[in-house]
């Protein structure tokens, strides 16, 4: 049986209307995840030109991506009791001021504030968790798996187009000037965060009785929920260690550089139609189930290019197979938190659960250099990630999804 339909209370609930908050929020997600999907680029450029070493900056961005993770489930709980669209405002300030700051930064301790801590708190507002947050208030129950969906797909294409749009950048204004001007583009997107405000839908519920302590009791309370983060906590690692490792896997395998450039490209690119495609499934399909099935054909695809011999059309075709389940995760999940515990506070129950996404990247990035280090291979860390996504799939299945139940009706807006 479908749970995910369910009556909203969303007002606007007419198609082009829809579109606003949608497109705004697919741009600003866009844009946010796209320049930080291209802070590689800058890697070489800024630690030669400063004369760091490539570890300092590897740490950097681990901070930011640690740091990301703790600051969801707060600004989550800001989003859910004052708005999002205040929270993604501040979110885009904060990510024009990290950029600043890392082009005037001129020790390692500031470049880390500026990359790692300022960047990463932008995210928290401007990326996954505040744009669904506030979309899923927005939108009525029967539209939000295509609206997240379409969201993410417009985020993907974000991701796509600033790889050749930063190179451009670094090649016409040196790596200075390219940040300074993506700074400027972040600050410039601020009127979009107007059509985020999504205060009306969260005052229709505030008068109720479940304050954000017992929402988070509830959570924390459910089976469920803790078996997402467990799954998510796969998701994270197995992205994280796959973007950040797969160029330099695939250089020590014999094969050229731009096989590499091509491999992420496909990537990003295959992305958008995954993202999009899987957010509409959920709608019509058990998310929970959905979600054991994409962790399953990333664990077969990763062991069939583990196990297969290496070929330049092989390592596209496994570029096109993980990007297609790349970030199709995301919508699935938040989707399965609002079905389950309704949108009232779901910024920050999903801010929680991405923490858990978060730690496995951090893990996944940090690991993946350390047993490279240890034993001259990525085979290890391979096998660990096909382990985490066999896992992440037992883990999906026995998930509760129906809708709680509360004694008073009005809580269950999901």
């Amino acid at each position: 049986m479908n749970t995910n339909h369910a009556p909203s209370t969303a007002p606007g609930n007419g198609r082009h209307s829809l579109w606003i908050p949608i497109l705004a929020g697919g741009l600003i997600m866009g844009l946010a995840l796209g320049v930080r999907h291209v802070q590689g680029l800058f890697l070489l450029p800024v630690t030669m030109d400063r004369g760091w070493s490539r570890e300092m900056f590897g740490f950097a961005m681990a901070v930011q991506n640690l740091t990301w993770g703790l600051a969801q489930p707060f600004t989550g709980m800001i989003a859910d009791r004052y708005g999002s669209a205040k929270i993604i405002a501040g979110g885009l300030v904060f990510y024009a001021l990290g950029l600043f700051f890392m082009v005037q930064a001129h020790s390692h301790v500031a470049f880390v504030l500026g990359a790692g801590v300022c960047v990463g708190i932008a995210l928290s507002g401007t990326a996954f968790g505040a744009i669904y947050g506030a979309l899923s208030r927005l939108v009525p129950a029967e539209r939000r798996s295509w609206a997240l969906g379409l969201a993410g797909a417009i985020g993907g294409l974000g991701q796509f187009a600033m790889v050749p749009v930063a190179q451009a950048l670094i090649g016409g204004w040196a790596w200075t000037g390219a940040l300074l001007i993506l700074s400027v583009v972040m600050a410039l997107l601020l009127p979009l965060a107007f059509p985020m405000r999504d205060a009306s839908i969260s005052n229709a519920v505030v008068g109720t009785d479940l304050s954000m302590k017992a929402a988070i009791g509830e959570a924390f309370r459910h089976r469920g929920f803790w078996l997402l983060n467990l799954g998510f906590l796969a998701c994270g690692f197995q992205l994280a260690f796959i973007a950040t490792h797969l160029p330099a896997y695939l250089l020590d395998r014999g094969l050229a550089a731009t096989d590499a450039v091509a491999a992420l490209a496909i990537i990003a690119l295959t992305n958008v139609a995954g993202t999009y495609l899987l957010g509409l499934w959920g709608g019509t399909l058990r998310r929970k189930y959905l979600l054991a099935g994409l962790y399953l054909a990333r664990t077969v695809a990763m062991a069939l290019f583990v196990l297969l011999p290496l070929s330049t059309w092989g390592v596209y075709l496994f570029a096109a197979v993980m990007g297609f389940l790349w970030l199709g995760t995301v919508p699935l999940t938040n989707g399965l938190v609002s079905q389950i515990f309704g949108v009232r506070y779901i910024t920050t129950l999903f801010g929680f659960v991405f923490f858990g996404h978060q730690l496995g990247s951090f893990f996944g990035v940090w690991l993946g250099g350390r047993m490279f280090e240890a034993t001259g291979s990525y085979l290890s860390i391979w096998l660990l990630a096909i382990a985490l996504g066999l896992l992440a799939t037992v883990l999906h299945w026995p998930i509760d999804d129906r809708t709680i139940v509360r004694a008073d009706p009005r809580l269950a807006t999901s």
